[in-house]
């Protein structure tokens, strides 16, 4: 059994733990509401940017003279994920379920045969991997250590990586993996396609019978606006990441905070025993030594 200094010291040891726990998530919380509305704001154009790119694309498909961004390159032999995951950990599970996404693709792909390579945008979905897939890592992985805010100059960096890589011909194939922030409670893991572009059938308006006239031709439209909207795609998915980390750690800390609260109870309870029984012990000895004396 612990001694009365032992369990004082972890006592204070866990209402220290308690009151940072309680600081991080009030920290998070602040920083939540402004990466939420970051990513809600993103939201609209990126769909819109589709929208625009699916309506232009649709009859360019299987156009031999269309950009590679959208037909590929004929193959589907190598395959590369790019990664988005946090700085920081101290979030919960946010990292490990975007980290164990990313994790069925390798394994499926692998199991086909596919020549797979990952390239990791934050330093915990690369501390996640390096055990297993170093050996499928790419030479120079992203981190934006130290940055305070996502901006588009951080999505711009990671798509010319990508772009460079493409046009030089070491993929075929280009996923990008995050999560998309749904509330503080849930934050879901998304696998998208940004190479070749992933192009969603474009509905009609009932009765409408409109028809496009674009200038310059479609062609040199796509070749404009696909690796605009690649970057525009990898931006969303930062400021979807960036919300999914404060609201995952918001809700980690809180559990934290609750949990070193019951600790301290249980611990404080266990010390008051403690104490009533030496005093009594105490008592006891007292008693037994002065009726040795009377007797």
């Amino acid at each position: 059994m612990p001694s009365l200094k032992d369990l004082k010291v972890r006592i204070n040891s866990v209402k220290s733990t308690r009151k940072i726990t309680k600081a991080m998530q009030m920290v998070a919380a602040a920083k939540l509401r402004r990466a939420q509305e970051a990513a809600e704001a993103s939201r609209p154009y990126a769909a819109r940017m589709s929208a625009v790119l699916s309506n232009i694309a649709t009859g360019n498909k299987d156009n031999p003279e269309a950009p590679e961004l959208l037909r590929g390159t004929g193959e589907d032999k190598r395959h590369l994920l790019v990664i988005c995951t946090a700085e920081r950990g101290l979030c919960g599970g946010f990292n490990s379920s975007i980290v164990r996404r990313a994790k069925q693709d390798v394994i499926r792909l692998g199991s086909e045969g596919k020549d797979v390579k990952i390239l990791c945008v934050g330093r915990k979905g690369r501390e996640q991997l390096k055990r297993e897939y170093a050996h499928l890592f790419v030479d120079d992985q992203i981190a934006f250590e130290g940055v305070k805010k996502i901006s588009y100059a951080q999505a711009e960096e990671v798509a010319s990586r990508i772009l460079g890589s493409f046009a030089g011909g070491e993929y075929d194939v280009i996923t990008l993996y995050y999560a998309e922030f749904e509330s503080v409670l849930t934050q879901t893991p998304q696998a998208l396609q940004v190479i070749p572009a992933t192009i969603e059938a474009v509905e009609q308006d009932a009765g409408s019978n409109s028809t496009y006239e674009y200038e310059p031709d479609e062609t040199a439209l796509l070749a404009e606006l696909l690796p605009k909207n690649i970057t525009v795609q990898i931006y969303r998915a930062l400021l979807e990441n960036a919300a999914s980390e404060q609201g995952a750690r918001m809700s980690a800390m809180d559990n934290a905070t609750r949990n070193a609260g019951e600790m301290v109870d249980k611990l404080t309870l266990q010390y008051n025993r403690s104490r009533q029984a030496s005093i009594t012990s105490e008592l006891i000895e007292i008693i037994s030594g002065a009726e040795a004396l009377n007797g």
